[in-house]
């Protein structure tokens, strides 16, 4: 199998993508480790702790000398997640820190802690999770539209950085995904949201050999949300 033995950790493993990455994986005899909040992940982890990661990844890297693969998954729009509900103007700054810390510091800690191991191998992958928002802007989530755009300069960085040590860097900007009933009434050109699996199908295989001279790319992946022609706003 493809990732059979590999060591793939994933943030926010606990739901949504990352819980279906972290399945797959597994089923696919990949070594799947779980970074979340949530005591059910296989490592306690907040992303805004820079000493919560290093401590996981040198656990990791303990236990099996290697890290194959990184998804950066864990994120979410700070006024939704903390049950603000306000238009940003009005949004409290904890909230605002909250949302930068979680979509942005988080994968540039997560890249810090696990790169080096990375380069010393001659092999690796980076894969941050963006979002449609961080292309077309949002007004009404604009610390996590500008987070997630500022994971496309991380991911370019990184995969120069990494370009002369084999150690690759990728994006991915999902629109809609039906990890949650009311992504279903956001509009898209195709008329629908994307199925969980879809946007997974396109992660393994950039994370696969088969993507190996692929690196600093943003993937869209949005049923044309994008486009333009209607409003297409993140919620």
């Amino acid at each position: 199998m493809e990732f059979k033995d590999k060591v793939i950790i994933i943030s926010g493993s606990s739901s949504g993508i990352g819980k279906k990455l972290y399945d797959d994986f597994k089923v696919e005899g990949a070594r799947s480790i779980g970074f979340d909040i949530n005591e059910d992940a296989d490592y306690l982890v907040d992303v805004r702790d820079y000493k919560m990661i290093k401590d996981a990844i040198e656990d990791v890297i303990k236990k099996y000398q290697r890290i194959d693969v990184v998804i950066n998954c864990a994120g979410g729009n700070s006024s939704r997640v903390l049950n603000e509900n306000k238009p940003f103007n009005e949004l409290s700054i904890e909230a605002i820190n909250w949302g930068v810390d979680v979509n942005l510091r988080g994968p540039i800690y997560m890249a810090r802690a696990t790169i080096n191991q990375m380069i010393k191998q001659e092999s690796g992958v980076i894969v941050n999770i963006g979002s449609v928002s961080g292309v077309t802007g949002s007004s009404t989530a604009v610390d996590y539209s500008a987070s997630k755009s500022g994971l496309e300069g991380l991911t370019k960085s990184l995969a120069l950085l990494g370009a002369p040590h084999k150690v690759r860097c990728v994006m991915i900007s999902p629109g809609p995904v039906l990890t949650r009933p009311d992504m279903a009434n956001m509009p898209t050109a195709l008329n629908r949201a994307a199925d969980t699996s879809e946007i997974c199908d396109l992660i393994k295989y950039l994370c696969s050999d088969k993507a190996s001279f692929i690196t600093g790319s943003n993937y869209i992946i949005d049923g044309g949300r994008s486009l333009g022609g209607r409003k297409h706003e993140q919620k």
